[in-house]
């Protein structure tokens, strides 16, 4: 059974700083590509970084670049996203997902999807 699990998510003031992450199982981690996405209240989902699991960023979204890390760790099959100075336009519902190939802005490349961790930050 596939399984991505994200952790991490809450309630934060400007400038701060949160980590989520994403537990993967039930498929072979290490050759996929792993991806977070966002999603605001009315608003697309958007992705926000990809990463292969060999530990090559593939992609960062101008809007979270020089804010955001992705990164992951084989050994535990998790992918990570750090956050910092959160700015309140980051409010969203972040979603792991993960898909064959690491193409940017290509949300049908993604084959499964975690149920979504909430981030808020407050102004």
């Amino acid at each position: 059974q596939v399984q991505l699990v994200e952790s991490g998510g809450g309630s934060v003031q400007a400038g701060g700083s949160l980590r989520l992450s994403c537990a993967a199982s039930g498929f072979p981690y290490n050759s996929y590509c792993m991806g977070w996405f966002r999603q605001a209240p009315g608003q697309e989902r958007e992705e926000v970084a990809s990463i292969y699991t060999g530990g090559v960023p593939t992609y960062i979204a101008d809007s979270v670049k020089g804010r955001f890390t992705i990164s992951q760790d084989n050994a535990k099959n998790t992918v990570y996203l750090q956050m910092n100075s959160l700015k309140p336009e980051d409010t969203a519902m972040y979603y792991c997902a993960a898909g064959a190939l690491c193409i940017p802005k290509r949300e049908a490349s993604y084959k499964y999807w975690g149920q979504g961790t909430q981030v808020t930050v407050s102004s």
